[in-house]
């Protein structure tokens, strides 16, 4: 069970379930976040997908630009974590998107 989970978070999860195409999602998350904010989660998905695939702390700050603190803490998420990013790097694999 997630330690944030209420009726407004659940609501906005519901509400990106809904959306169709990466488009959509531009727009929703335009409207909703800041550029900062879509580009540290993008990063740290990126993060986990080069770490998912094996590659280093060297590796990882060299093709992704994030600092070694982002690094670790996504690492940290992926091998004790809920598991969110496992589920999204494996569906995507299956899907041929990674």
């Amino acid at each position: 069970m997630s330690k944030f989970k209420n009726e407004a978070t659940d609501k906005l999860f519901e509400a990106i379930l809904t959306l169709k195409s990466v488009e959509e999602c531009y727009l929703f998350f335009e409207d909703a976040c800041t550029i900062k904010e879509i580009q540290a989660i993008s990063q740290r998905f990126d993060v986990a997908c080069k770490m998912d695939a094996g590659n280093n702390y060297k590796e990882v700050i060299k093709d992704t630009g994030a600092s070694s603190a982002t690094i670790s803490r996504v690492n940290k998420c992926i091998n004790y974590g809920d598991g969110g990013y496992k589920i999204a790097i494996d569906r995507m694999k299956e899907e041929g998107k990674l």
